[in-house]
C-alpha cells in the first residue's frame, strides 16, 4: 500500500473535527503512519470545513491532493464522479435510533469509515473512550452505540482496502502537531513564562502551555494585546527568566518596536510567528511562507538577529532550544517562523524525540558581581560583539538599560566616536552568529541528482515524500533544507549548486523571498521556481507535475 487519503467534510460545528481526530488517532495506534491537516473558514460558526487524513504503512510526511474516502457530514449530497463506490445511509436517523442526538451522526459516520478500512471495532472504541474520558458514562455509551451502528451498516466483509491489522510503524510513534511540539520544546529547554494574545494559527501554543502550567509551574498569561505580550516577554528575559510569545504576521507587526528595543538593549527575545497568508487579515485560517522578509527586516535601525524556520513537529521541539540558546548567548532577538499547516496539522513522530534532553546555553555570567569598576562591563566593547550579561539585582552591581544609544556602562551618549564604537560592537555579533549556525541538511543523494531543490521550513515534508517516490522510479531527487534561514550559511548552498546541475527553488510565497536572498547573497541562480501562495500547503501532486515537466523539457533539450 502506498497511501490512503481520507477527507471528512461538512459545516463547521457539525462534529467533523471529532471524527477526524478519533479516526487518525485510532489508525496511528495501529502503527500506521499518519499525516493530517484541517481546512476551515475564518467564521465563528458555519461555512464548509474539512479534516484531511493520509495513511500509509511506510513513513509519509506530507499530504496528497484528492481523496480515496470522502465523508460528507450533510443531510443531502451528491457524488457525480463515475466509479465512486458509495457507502451510507441516514446517519442522523441511526444516531437517534441509538438514543443519541442528531450531532452524533458523526460517530455513525466514523464507524462506517472504520468498517470500510477493514479494521476491527475494538481499536476505535478504545480511542473514543480515551478522547471522551471526562464525559458522563451515559454519553460515552451512546457514542459507542452510534459507532457500532455505523460500523454494522456497511455491508463488506474485509473492508474496501483489506488492510492488515497493523501498519509498518512502531508503538513508539505518536501523533503530534507543531503547536504542542513547540510547547513541549519550551518546557524542555527551561522556559518559565509565556505571554500571548490569541491569534490563529498560534493560539494553540497558548492553550497547550496553559493546560500544562499546573504541572510545569510555568507562568502563562493572556495579555490584552500583542504589544503587551511581547513587552512582558522582553521584561521577563531581562530579569533572567526564559520567556516568549507567539503570534501571526499581523500580530508581529505590532511587536516590531519592542524587537528594535531588544536590539539596542542587547536583550534576548524570542518570538514565534505562525505564518498565514496576508497582507492585512488575508486568509487567517490558511497557510503560507510569506513572512520571511518581515522576520529579517522588521523594526527600525540596524541590529543583528537570527531567523529560524520550523519544518515539522520534530523541529518544533528541538529548535525551540536553539532559539533560546542563540537569543541568550548573543543577546539578540530570535524570530522563529512556523506555518499554519505545521502548527495545526498532525504527523506520526517517534515518542523518543520528546524524551530527548535538550542542550541549554544561558550565556549568563556566573557568580555574584561586586565592585564599581564592573559596571562598565555590561556593554563592554569586545571583539565578538558579545558583552558580559548577568541577572539584574545580582550583588551590588547595576547598569542602565533603555532604548537610547549608550556607553559601555549603559549611560546615554550622543558622542559620535562612542556611538560608532557601540554600533560596530553590536553588529559584530552577526559575524559571530554566522560562525555557529548549523549547516543545512541534504535529503536524498548528495550530488549528481536528476533534479534538485532548495527550500526552508515546511517544504521539507513534501520533498521527503517526493525523494522516496521518485527513487522507486529510478530518478534521483535531492533537497537542501535550511532551518537557520538568517544569517545564511553560504558554503552549503554554493557546494550544492556545484554538485548538482538542475537546482530549483521551492517556496510558499509569491516573490520567492528565500530564493532572492540566496541569489543576491550567495551568487547562485535557480533553474526554475516552484512557488505556491494560495493558502494551501505543497501537495505531492504539485511536485510530481513540476518534476515531470522539468525532466521532459530537459530530455527534449529545452
Amino acid at each position: 500500500m502506498n497511501r490512503i487519503r481520507i477527507k471528512i467534510t461538512g459545516q463547521s460545528g457539525s462534529g467533523l473535527l471529532s471524527v477526524g481526530e478519533i479516526i487518525s488517532s485510532a489508525i496511528g495506534a495501529l502503527k500506521y503512519y499518519v499525516v493530517t491537516d484541517r481546512e476551515y473558514p475564518s467564521l465563528i460558526k458555519g461555512g464548509q470545513s474539512c479534516y484531511i487524513i493520509n495513511v500509509s504503512d511506510k513513513p509519509i510526511f506530507s499530504l496528497s491532493d484528492g481523496e480515496d474516502i470522502l465523508v460528507k457530514i450533510e443531510k443531502e449530497s451528491e457524488i457525480l464522479k463515475n466509479g465512486v463506490k458509495i457507502f451510507g445511509g441516514d446517519a442522523t436517523k441511526m444516531a437517534l435510533e441509538c438514543g443519541g442526538s442528531a450531532i452524533m451522526q458523526n460517530m455513525v459516520l466514523t464507524g462506517m469509515v472504520w468498517k470500510i478500512l477493514g479494521f476491527g471495532l475494538d481499536a476505535l472504541e478504545k480511542e473514543l473512550k480515551a478522547k471522551f474520558g471526562n464525559v458522563a458514562k451515559e454519553m460515552i455509551l451512546k457514542n459507542l452505540e452510534c459507532l457500532k451502528k455505523g460500523y454494522e451498516s456497511v455491508e463488506t466483509e474485509d473492508g474496501f482496502w483489506n488492510l492488515k491489522v497493523s501498519g509498518g510503524g512502531t508503538r513508539e510513534n505518536i501523533l503530534m502537531d507543531g503547536s504542542r511540539a513547540v510547547a513541549l520544546g519550551a518546557v524542555a529547554c527551561g522556559v518559565r513564562a509565556y505571554f500571548g494574545y490569541p491569534m490563529s494559527p498560534a493560539s494553540n501554543v497558548l492553550t497547550y502551555l496553559a493546560e500544562m502550567s499546573g504541572k510545569t509551574d510555568m507562568v502563562v498569561k493572556q495579555a490584552e494585546d500583542e504589544i503587551t505580550a511581547v513587552q512582558m516577554s522582553l521584561g521577563a528575559m531581562y530579569m533572567g527568566a526564559r520567556a516568549f510569545t507567539a503570534t501571526s504576521g499581523g500580530g508581529y507587526d505590532l511587536m516590531t518596536e519592542t524587537v528594535s528595543l531588544a536590539g539596542i538593549m542587547e536583550n534576548p527575545l524570542v518570538v514565534l510567528i505562525g505564518q498565514r497568508p496576508g497582507p492585512g487579515t488575508g486568509l487567517p485560517t490558511w497557510t503560507a511562507q510569506g513572512d520571511l522578509n518581515l522576520a529579517m527586516h522588521s523594526s527600525h535601525g540596524e541590529f543583528p538577529r537570527a531567523v529560524i524556520g520550523l519544518g515539522d513537529a520534530e523541529d518544533s521541539f528541538r529548535l525551540m532550544a536553539e532559539a533560546f540558546n542563540f537569543a541568550e548567548k548573543f543577546q539578540t532577538p530570535v524570530i522563529v517562523l512556523s506555518e499554519k499547516n505545521i502548527l495545526e496539522g498532525k504527523i506520526s513522530v517517534s515518542r523518543k524525540v520528546f524524551e530527548e534532553k535538550l542542550k541549554i546555553e544561558r550565556g549568563l555570567r556566573e557568580g555574584v558581581i561586586d565592585g564599581e569598576m564592573r559596571r562598565g562591563e555590561r556593554y563592554k566593547i569586545t571583539e565578538s560583539g558579545v558583552s558580559p550579561r548577568w541577572i539584574p539585582g545580582e550583588g551590588n552591581e547595576y547598569y542602565f538599560a533603555n532604548g537610547d544609544e549608550h556607553c559601555e556602562n549603559g549611560d546615554d551618549t550622543e558622542d559620535s566616536e562612542k556611538v560608532r564604537e557601540m554600533y560596530e560592537k553590536r553588529m559584530r555579533k552577526f559575524s559571530a552568529m554566522k560562525e555557529e549556525i548549523p549547516a543545512p541538511e541534504i535529503f536524498g543523494v548528495k550530488k549528481d541528482a536528476d533534479i534538485s531543490f532548495v527550500g526552508w521550513g515546511g517544504t521539507k515534508n513534501v520533498m521527503r515524500d517526493i525523494i522516496d517516490l521518485y527513487a522507486e522510479k529510478g530518478v534521483k531527487v535531492n533537497f537542501l533544507h535550511y532551518s537557520f534561514v538568517w544569517p545564511i550559511e553560504e558554503k552549503a548552498v554554493k557546494d550544492f549548486f556545484a554538485d548538482n546541475k538542475n537546482v530549483n527553488l521551492i517556496e510558499g510565497n509569491y516573490l520567492g523571498q528565500f530564493g532572492n536572498l540566496l541569489e543576491t547573497g550567495c551568487g547562485v541562480k535557480f533553474k526554475n521556481r516552484l512557488l505556491k501562495f494560495d493558502g494551501r500547503p505543497f501537495f505531492v501532486e504539485d511536485l510530481t507535475k513540476f518534476i515531470d515537466k522539468n525532466l521532459k523539457n530537459r530530455a527534449n533539450g529545452k
